[in-house]
């Protein structure tokens, strides 16, 4: 006789058609976990503010998970009746930078960052846990999961884990208060001390923690003595039909350009070998796949490089892995800071199995910058490290002018989803 599957109920906010990175995470543990005898019961919003939508991904949803849905009051619906395009770049995370902020801008960040804490979704923990109480105590779910940001949600977790002794694991797809765009919410003292004391408290009453860094760890290891468990993102064995690689030498860089991640070198590194180089001209093209910010369009413009640009803008998830796969190099940026070296961008896993190399920036001692150099997919830089940059561009574009452009990974099985939700089974299971 089979044993019973047992039940695990997931608490997030972003699903399918929700688009964009934070979905996969639990959109692919959900497809594998029935593999492993769980029964996954996601939980999620009836009416979201998605920034992104991507109906493909439906498709992707696991026929064997059961899926609660209740309704959600965002302010997001209120504020968009002022500025519609304003409330979805600060809800999918594109902050103007400071300088050029406007009137409105700082308006929409104070109230973000100062009325709603933590986040614009703490309208749906009274609701929510008073649903899921009753749905626990029903159906004997004795494990919950959180996943967030939002990170309201973890509040729900706190609330259940108070009221049903449920075990409780907080999953954080990014940090709370150390993440990169924290700082830009104009936050007074009293909301960043709030800020401060409910990240506190949700790590100090989570039975588990989950996160995707080692430097995360790290950083949640000086608030709680709570076990703390790295599990990364992944890849996925995607059903793409492979294409012709681009005919052009084409940078294409894939997901949101948030304008602290404008990388100068980059764009000087490329305006140099334009002028250095004949051929460089005809063959160069620079591909930008996702939300831009206009910071980063007015640089390329002032570099000159208008001409060699395709803005292709948001596209579906399963045409972002074509892109991945047939570009000839694959950029990936993130913001100089220490705050965001413990940010492992999630496509970076994709990027890794397309068999094309990657350029990568970010901040010295980056938690990505070791996975590329383990998995030999590519070469990292920091933003002090311009001449190297613009010679291993010259090194791939010569690559590329004889064929022999190519990425050749090495132990990339052990990020692939399956394996992942194999090393969450084991957490689970303990």
């Amino acid at each position: 006789m089979e044993p019973e599957n047992k039940k695990i109920l997931i608490i997030t906010y972003y699903w399918p058609p929700a688009g964009g990175p934070g979905v996969q995470r639990w959109l692919k543990f959900v497809k594998y976990l029935p593999d492993f005898n769980f029964q996954p019961i996601v939980y999620i919003p009836e009416n979201p503010t998605y920034p992104i939508i991507d109906n493909d991904l439906l498709n992707q949803v696991s026929e064997k998970a059961i899926v609660l849905k209740h309704k959600i009051f965002e302010p997001y619906q209120l504020a968009s009746f002022f500025s519609k395009n304003k409330t979805k770049k600060i809800s999918s995370g594109i902050i103007p930078n400071q300088k050029k902020q406007s009137f409105l801008d700082k308006v929409f960040l104070w109230i973000r960052g100062n009325l709603f804490i933590p986040d614009a979704r703490i309208f749906w923990v009274k609701p929510s846990v008073v649903y899921l109480e009753k749905y626990i105590v029903d159906n004997n779910i004795d494990t919950i999961i959180t996943s967030g940001p939002p990170h309201s949600l973890h509040l729900i977790g706190l609330k259940l884990k108070q009221k049903t002794g449920v075990k409780w694991f907080a999953d954080f797809r990014d940090p709370w208060t150390t993440i990169g765009y924290h700082k830009s919410l104009r936050l007074s003292k009293y909301a960043a001390k709030k800020h401060k004391q409910l990240e506190k408290q949700v790590m100090n009453t989570a039975d588990e923690i989950i996160v995707t860094s080692k430097t995360t760890k790290t950083e949640f290891q000086a608030i709680t003595t709570k076990p703390i468990t790295v599990i990364t993102n992944g890849y996925d064995v995607e059903p793409v039909i492979s294409k012709a690689l681009d005919t052009k030498f084409s940078l294409a860089h894939i997901g949101s350009f948030l304008s602290d991640r404008n990388p100068i070198i980059l764009w000087e590194s490329i305006q140099e070998l334009l002028a250095e180089i004949p051929t460089f001209k005809d063959d160069l093209q620079i591909k930008l796949i996702g939300a831009i910010s206009q910071e980063v369009l007015t640089t390329i413009a002032q570099f000159g490089l208008n001409n060699y640009l395709n803005n292709l803008g948001y596209v579906s998830h399963s045409e972002a892995i074509e892109h991945q796969k047939k570009s000839q190099v694959l950029l990936l940026i993130e913001i100089d800071s220490r705050d965001t070296k413990s940010i492992i961008p999630g496509k970076l896993f994709e990027y890794m199995v397309s068999n094309r190399p990657i350029v990568a920036i970010g901040p010295k001692d980056s938690d990505f910058s070791e996975i590329i150099t383990q998995t030999n997919t590519g070469v990292f830089f920091e933003y002090t490290e311009k001449e190297k940059l613009k010679k291993v561009i010259l090194e791939y574009y010569n690559l590329f002018l004889e064929g022999k452009l190519r990425s050749n990974g090495v132990g990339l099985q052990q990020y692939s989803r399956k394996n992942l939700t194999k090393e969450l089974v084991k957490l689970l299971n303990k």
